[in-house]
């Protein structure tokens, strides 16, 4: 009877997994197909899912339209250097939190959530007199620095959680030995961290690699801007959009946190199964 019930259930389950797939997958097919459609198409009052001309015609244009490769690897810099940096900070930082019960650990934790629910609205006026201040508009490193300090506290929570799954059984192991607190971190508990620390990673270059508020308000010049301010520059002075090169130039700024997250997800699971190995 149990068995008979369960599979209405699970059947439920699937379809509803399958609807939701749907509704993630559906904008960035619609984003593929709109690149390969010629402009003739993309003016059609009966618009297709494949294009009955396919075309590289938007891609041309968009590269001659906007500097897209310089675009790219200024945002390629920013998100790897934020990632890099955010990670370096957090590592250890998470490691204290986790490890030292105390009220500065939970007050951190504190604001360590309370953080993630201030807009970019209320800080950006003191961040621009701030980097003013201190030369850095108009700067990529500039734009480094914000991104690792807004992505520093949903780092330290992931990673906070990650170094208490680690069993303190292997630390204390570890200190008998002889190790130091430094030694242990980097010899037992950063291996068993390597998932988290990717995911960690990942999610920083993600959103730098994304991020147009702060790009937008703190670059200045066409050398520096990043992709995705780089990407309203096919609207017209009116709002109106030149679809066809947009839409081809959007697809290519997708590819490359799509690339990362394929390479990358396969080490995360690898890396879980190590460290159950392990422990």
């Amino acid at each position: 009877m149990s068995l008979r019930t369960s599979k209405p259930a699970r059947a439920g389950q699937y379809l509803a997994l399958l609807c939701y797939l749907v509704f993630l997958a559906f904008p960035f097919l619609w984003l593929i197909s709109t690149a390969f459609k010629p402009a003739r198409e993309l003016g059609s009052l009966h618009p297709t899912w494949i294009p009955d001309s396919p075309t590289l015609e938007n891609f041309r244009q968009a590269f001659d339209e906007q500097p897209l490769l310089r675009a790219a690897g200024n945002s390629l810099t920013v998100a790897l250097s934020a990632a890099l940096i955010c990670v370096v900070i957090a590592t250890p930082m998470a490691y204290v939190m986790a490890r030292q019960r105390s009220r500065l650990a939970t007050a951190a934790t504190g604001w360590v959530v309370v953080s993630q629910a201030f807009p970019f609205v209320l800080v950006i006026i003191p961040l621009f007199l701030v980097l003013k201040n201190l030369h850095l508009i108009n700067s990529l490193f500039g734009l480094i620095m914000v991104y690792v300090v807004w992505s520093l506290p949903f780092a330290l929570w992931m990673l906070v959680g990650y170094v208490r799954a680690v069993p303190a059984e292997l630390e204390e192991a570890a200190a008998v030995d002889g190790a130091g607190r430094l030694r242990t971190l980097v010899s037992v508990t950063v291996p068993l961290l390597a998932p988290g620390i990717v995911a960690t990673a990942m999610f920083a270059f993600i959103t730098a690699w994304n991020e147009f508020f702060f790009a937008l308000v703190l670059l200045k010049t066409p050398e520096k801007q990043t992709l995705p301010v780089i990407l309203t520059h096919f609207l017209g002075a009116e709002g109106v959009a030149d679809l066809g090169p947009l839409a081809a130039a959007a697809f290519l700024a997708t590819i490359p946190s799509l690339v990362i997250f394929a390479i990358i997800q396969r080490r995360i699971t690898g890396g879980m199964l190590a460290g159950a190995v392990k422990t």
